[in-house]
């Protein structure tokens, strides 16, 4: 697991260094709302935390690529009322490569559209009790790919917005042997991103 996250790493950086003239990069945070589709709940009622570094370069007049490396919280939760007062948290942790072209619609807009592949660190699920126990606990899939679609908004020279969403396309988890009350299908990560992107290079 440890090479399958480095070696991405030290791709990225030896990129960024070998054509740092063609190349502009940067940092990036923001939040995810996040649902998982196969669970019995419905809602992006899980937020989680997105941060990490950037690399682009343009291919053309009016396209650019660009890749990522960040730590992106998923997941899903139930949202508990006062006639269904029981809890069910999914906490996801990953290490996300997103790869993307963009395609600019307007000297400071772009839409973009691209594949994540997501290296699972960690992973949780508690009800009212806390923490699952170990017979109750089942694997997830350690790696997940999303296409993503979305949109970018420059709004000072350095400063970008960034709106997307993407969708598991392999399970991160199979069809349960026997079904219960939070796990019925094949699940898969459904989220929303908003991230702020800073370019420290230029």
């Amino acid at each position: 697991m440890v090479k399958k996250i480095l070696l991405p790493i030290l791709f990225l950086l030896a990129v960024n260094i070998g054509f740092a003239q063609r190349f502009d990069g940067g940092v990036l945070a923001g939040f995810n709302a996040s649902q998982v589709e196969g669970d019995t709940y419905k809602g992006y009622h899980k937020p989680g935390v997105v941060a990490g570094f950037y690399v682009e370069t343009d291919i053309a007049p009016a396209i650019f690529a660009a890749m990522e490396i960040k730590y992106s919280q998923k997941g899903a939760r139930k949202k508990v009322t006062s006639k269904d007062p029981e809890k069910y948290i999914m906490r996801l942790n990953y290490i996300d490569l997103p790869i993307y072209m963009a395609f600019r619609t307007s000297n400071n807009s772009a839409v973009i559209a691209g594949l994540s592949t997501g290296f699972l660190l960690s992973a949780v699920e508690k009800d009212e009790y806390g923490e699952f126990p170990p017979e109750d606990q089942n694997e997830f899939n350690t790696i997940d790919l999303e296409p993503l679609i979305g949109f970018q908004f420059d709004f000072m020279d350095n400063i970008k917005a960034d709106l997307r969403f993407s969708m598991s396309v392999l399970p991160i988890r199979g069809k349960p042997v026997n079904t219960n009350y939070y796990w019925q299908n094949n699940q898969f990560n459904n989220v929303i991103t908003l991230s702020l992107y800073y370019q420290i290079s230029r």
